[in-house]
């Protein structure tokens, strides 16, 4: 016997049990005089009250919602009007007809991609995970059906916006601005739930510490944690250390340079395993042999070439989870997205052909993708979350030497140590292992000619800076006390990035100072103003510029700040981004540890001179201090 009960057609049949027929089936028994079920006969159903068409429906829309609870429907258009879709309870699919005024459309194409993840994925379409969730996004996406994000979006963006769920972090030691909180709680819901995502604050926002929150966070829930931290080398020292300090039951391993490990058991040993892009592929074999809770790609626009050798080899990974980290997560092309998203959710976005052939760089593609993209991404601007932030932003950027500038650096340590012992130290040798903090082309004029990138840990790193400075088309002033410093970084800027860069020293007449602040400041767009702390650390009004970049530190934190202020100033009308680039284990380290230490004693006094009168006991531990160490040579 045929019936339709609320839009679904069904057939009782002679045992008593429902069957519930295809569009395909319902064809066939409207068009013969009999229809065949299970080997029995039954029947013509021509009698009931509609005909079919023969024209079906293809457009369709996913509708989601969250309340109660995380459920999906689906609705198809005809003339304009939407109707809702029956779903089939017993047989745990959508039907794939639809009954409109009288007459029965097939509809083609979204109903079965739907019905394919839910019986692939087991989902109950009125209780559905959100991990299943991103599923059906990635299978309607690559079928052409519209997903309205109609409750579970506004959900995801309750947990990027709100602090008022608070995640478990009792080892965490720093306080969390609002955003960073909520940061948190997206970033620990996303891994709870098994989907990968990217972090895309702006710089100076702290993704570091959210990061180092969420993975005290997990290993607190779950008594471990297991995790793979990749970065840029100028970042290895910087990851070590900030672990330590705010998350100390976090335990870390750096596995670079020499002394690195070649034996998986010894990673094991870590809650954290830190490791440069540059061994992705030599140590690739060994990090396979994990499973890893979570993979955290730093500065993870260093996989945007989705064709580069890193990015395969990260991809080969496995992982639960993974957390892309980059202030510039689209830096030129539509597949610089899509090699992020790949690797944070492997094929979401279908193939890179199947990307490129669906997506071209637009407007209209890239409107398209961010309904996509946005339930895996969090992006905040300094801008916008500047009344939870102190007006300056000081961000420390600890860097481990290369070998060959710890060689450098050594031989002059220990010929100062020879020439004077540890009783009689003489400014000109403190000085002179500052200046091997710079940079090797500065002391050895044989390397001039090569890449400074290549030769400088240091260098590099202020380049990975300023591209991303660039790439929000702000202006930066970047301090070194050094002139052949200064020459280095005006040359290679100016031809590296082709952008305006210019410098004030001893050199430039007090007259032509100003003239070069106006120009540096008339500029639309990106610009460099490479400055000497003693010749234009004061009288200066450099507002233009909202981020500070101090190359080598300063003995006296007086003139640390007032050089600072060229830009921390009255008149300026953003947060003020001040990094501070020092070797680890260098007499900048010991510098650093002083500059803290008179901070404490008082903000506003002014201490310490340019070297000469420091106390002896500092000045020894300077002499001391030695970055050749087997553990820390990269």
């Amino acid at each position: 016997m045929w019936n339709v009960e609320n839009g679904i057609i069904l057939l009782t049949l002679k045992d008593g049990r429902t069957y519930y027929p295809s569009i395909a089936e319902i064809i066939a028994w409207k068009d013969d005089s009999a229809f065949v079920c299970e080997g029995t006969e039954y029947p013509s159903a021509s009698e009931l009250p509609f005909r079919i068409s023969k024209i079906g429906i293809s457009q369709a829309v996913v509708t989601t919602l969250s309340e109660p609870e995380m459920s999906i429907s689906l609705h198809v258009v005809k003339r304009g009007q939407t109707y809702a879709m029956p779903f089939i309870v017993e047989a745990n699919r959508f039907a794939d007809y639809a009954i409109i005024n009288d007459v029965c459309y097939p509809v083609y194409g979204c109903c079965q991609t739907l019905n394919e993840v839910i019986s692939t994925l087991a989902i109950n379409p009125n209780h559905i995970t959100f991990a299943q969730y991103m599923e059906i996004m990635r299978s309607m996406n690559q079928n052409g059906v519209q997903i309205v994000d109609d409750g579970i979006n506004r959900n995801i963006e309750y947990l990027r916006t709100t602090e008022n769920q608070e995640c478990e972090t009792k080892g965490l030691r720093a306080n969390l601005f609002p955003y960073q909180k909520s940061g948190l709680n997206w970033l620990s819901f996303m891994a709870e739930n098994g989907c990968g995502c990217i972090l895309g604050d702006e710089m100076g926002l702290g993704k570091t510490l959210q990061v180092i929150a969420t993975l005290g966070h997990i290993k607190e829930t779950n008594g471990s944690v297991r995790c793979l931290v990749v970065c840029p080398v100028s970042l290895l020292e910087n990851w070590k250390r900030e672990i330590a300090k705010f998350y100390p039951s976090l335990s870390v391993l750096v596995n670079h340079g020499n002394n690195r490990t070649r034996f998986y058991d010894d990673l094991l040993q870590y809650d954290v395993v830190v490791v440069a892009y540059s061994n992705l592929q030599t140590d690739s074999a060994m990090l396979q042999m994990i499973d890893w809770d979570v993979i955290v790609t730093d500065e993870a626009q260093n996989i945007k070439n989705p064709r580069a050798l890193r990015t395969q080899y990260l991809k080969r990974l496995s992982k639960k989870t993974a957390i892309a980290v980059s202030g510039t997560p689209f830096e030129n092309h539509m597949t610089d997205v899509w090699s992020l998203v790949d690797f944070v959710l492997p094929n979401y976005l279908g193939s890179l052909r199947e990307f490129e052939g669906r997506y071209g760089d637009d407007i209209d593609s890239a409107q398209a993708l961010e309904k996509l993209i946005s339930p895996i991404m969090i992006r905040r601007r300094v801008k916008d979350v500047g009344h939870s932030l102190p007006r300056r932003i000081d961000v420390p950027v600890p860097i481990v030497m290369t070998q060959q500038e710890a060689s450098f650096y050594e031989n002059g340590r220990l010929a100062a140590e020879e020439d004077f012992g540890l009783t009689d130290m003489h400014l000109d040798k403190i000085q002179k292992l500052r200046m091997f903090c710079t940079h090797p082309m500065v002391y050895d004029s044989t390397l001039v000619g090569t890449d400074p990138i290549t030769l400088s840990n240091k260098y590099a790193r202020l380049c990975e800076l300023l591209e991303e400075i660039f790439l929000y088309r702000e202006k930066v002033i970047v301090f070194t006390s050094f002139s052949k410093m200064i020459n280095l970084i005006v040359e290679d800027i100016r031809r590296r990035f082709n952008v305006y860069t210019n410098y004030i020293d001893g050199s430039v007449v007090s007259g032509k100072r100003q003239e070069i602040v106006d120009e540096f400041s008339s500029i639309t767009g990106s610009a460099v103003l490479v400055l000497n702390p003693t010749a234009a650390g004061t009288g200066l009004n450099i507002t233009a510029a909202n981020h500070v970049i101090h190359y080598n530190l300063e003995w006296n934190p007086s003139k640390e700040d007032q050089a600072s202020a060229r830009a921390y100033r009255t008149g300026q009308t953003k947060n003020v981004v001040v990094h501070r680039l020092y070797y680890v284990d260098t007499i900048e380290e010991i510098i650093n540890e002083m500059i803290q230490q008179k901070r404490e004693l008082s903000e506003t006094a002014i201490v310490g001179n340019a070297g000469n009168a420091e106390s002896r006991e500092q000045l020894i531990k300077a002499l001391r201090k030695s970055p050749y160490k087997k553990e820390n040579i990269i």
